[in-house]
């Protein structure tokens, strides 16, 4: 039997199968055998992860199939590639993929050899010059906006991972709802305050905790002011407006789903402004 390499970052690519549709497979294959061939790369297991967890478990042989790639990075992107087209992902994990996909690319890019014309074209996608979040959004059918508020989305989960696997898990699967923006914010924030709102997530306090209220000014006359959040609004506002207009002239007017996509992430934002200003005294 082929030896098989576990590689933490290309398992934690694969969305988890809760234990109802996990016990389905354990049984399917149970009774007709491994059917679908597990795909490696350099020994390293790309695709297949709960096959061979069962396979190996209950001794059942199984094939296996190479994948060529000329670096990591195409391996990730492969993979990523796979997951986008075949499951039905939550807006999270879609951000994530989307984060890492540009990552990875950017990375390729970077190393300046004949590997990113050959990356482009396994995933279907003509090679051209010109921006990557460009042409990922064109990929995605998202704004370049998006693409880019993806990275820094991609880079917290990646960081609350480190501290807690679990912590990055229920995020990705919505069992706990951490809003979008709060996530982008935390890619530039603290080693402690990442392992702070990690072990909220992971022990269960972060749901239910309520929000604080925003510090507020005093005016001349003692009122209290919500001039912080106001600035907050307008900085949300100017930026849609910013990414709308992108998404207009990329999309040549765009369809209807494109313009929901933009605007998703910006509902988000405004839905974290709107909690945040529920204990401020009218």
């Amino acid at each position: 039997m082929t030896e098989i390499i576990i590689d933490e970052e290309f398992r934690c690519l694969l969305p988890a199968l809760d234990e109802e549709t996990f016990r389905l497979l354990e049984e399917n294959i149970l009774r007709h055998g491994c059917l679908d061939p597990l795909v490696l790369w350099n020994g390293i297991l790309l695709d297949g992860y709960n096959r061979h967890k069962i396979c190996v478990e209950h001794h059942i042989p199984f094939d296996t199939v190479d994948k060529e790639f000329g670096s990591r990075e195409e391996a990730l992107i492969w993979v990523i590639s796979n997951q986008v087209s075949r499951r039905n992902l939550t807006q999270m994990q879609l951000s994530h993929f989307r984060g890492l996909h540009y990552k990875a690319a950017r990375k390729i890019q970077g190393t300046n050899n004949q590997f990113t014309e050959k990356s482009e074209k396994v995933q279907n996608v003509p090679f051209h010059s010109g921006s990557t979040a460009k042409r990922l959004a064109g990929q995605y059918r998202v704004s370049t906006g998006t693409i880019k508020r993806d990275v820094k989305l991609a880079e917290a989960i990646d960081l609350i991972g480190g501290a807690s696997p679990d912590a990055k898990r229920k995020i990705l699967t919505g069992e706990v709802a951490v809003n979008k923006s709060k996530l982008e914010a935390l890619s530039s924030a603290s080693n402690e305050e990442i392992e702070a709102v990690a072990a909220e997530i992971e022990d269960g306090t972060y749901k239910r905790r309520t929000q604080r209220p925003p510090v507020q000014a005093k005016d001349g006359n003692g009122t209290e002011s919500i001039m912080p959040e106001i600035r907050r609004l307008k900085i949300i506002v100017m930026d849609f407006a910013n990414n709308f207009d992108s998404l207009l002239r990329e999309q040549n007017g765009g369809g209807a789903a494109e313009i929901k996509t933009a605007l998703r992430s910006h509902i988000d934002q405004l839905e974290g402004l709107y909690e945040s200003l529920g204990t401020v005294k009218k």
